[in-house]
């Protein structure tokens, strides 16, 4: 044999001895004794106020109102037009990189 080969029948033998380990079937790790200081009733009332006030609209679906502008809107267009003439601005696919 050579050397390769030895590696890896090595390193084979090395991942199949390291499998897994289970633990118990009962999953005794999540019974924890838990001691609560509310009633039952306490708890529910509480719930039943978070219900009743929580919004189902998803956080940040709002659209903003529009900005009022005291600007025309002809005279922004003409403003626009101007200074796309000028090469002010770019204007189309020949805009600058």
């Amino acid at each position: 044999m050579n050397t390769k080969s030895i590696l890896a029948i090595a390193a084979f033998a090395a991942v199949a001895a390291t499998g897994a380990h289970a633990d118990e079937a009962d999953a005794s790790q999540f019974a924890v004794k838990f001691e609560g200081s509310r009633t039952r009733a306490e708890v529910m009332a509480e719930a039943a106020k978070v219900a009743s006030t929580r919004s189902i609209e998803p956080a940040g679906s709002r659209v903003a109102a529009p900005l009022k502008s005291t600007v025309d809107a002809k005279v922004l267009r003409a403003q626009a037009a101007e200074a796309v003439r000028l090469g002010q601005i770019p204007s189309g696919e020949t805009g600058t990189i």
